[in-house]
């Protein structure tokens, strides 16, 4: 166990062992978790989130119908989003 001082604003230097044992360096992202004996701080992992356009959530909906059922609602769908089914890459259920 090794002590860290609390400076100004919080700031918390770990110790040099810790942070080449960790992979921490300047810039890296780490999280603090409120736990019951104390605070863990780890290295953070940070997973990027795809946000969907329009015309890509109309090629998920009318690849995935599996049914003719399926893929009408697929088109009212997409119709809804307000893009044309017949210019959407797609496959089209069998």
């Amino acid at each position: 166990m090794e002590a860290a001082k609390v400076g100004k604003r919080g700031a918390i230097v770990v110790p040099a062992r810790l942070r080449k044992r960790y992979g921490i360096e300047e810039g890296t992202l780490v999280a603090a978790e409120p736990r019951e004996d104390g605070i863990l701080i780890r290295p953070a992992i940070l997973v990027p989130v795809e946000r969907y356009t329009p015309e890509r959530q109309a090629e998920f909906l009318l690849s995935t119908a599996t049914t003719k059922t399926d893929y009408r609602r697929a088109r009212r769908a997409v119709k809804k989003l307000g893009l044309n089914p017949d210019t959407i890459p797609h496959r089209r259920p069998r």
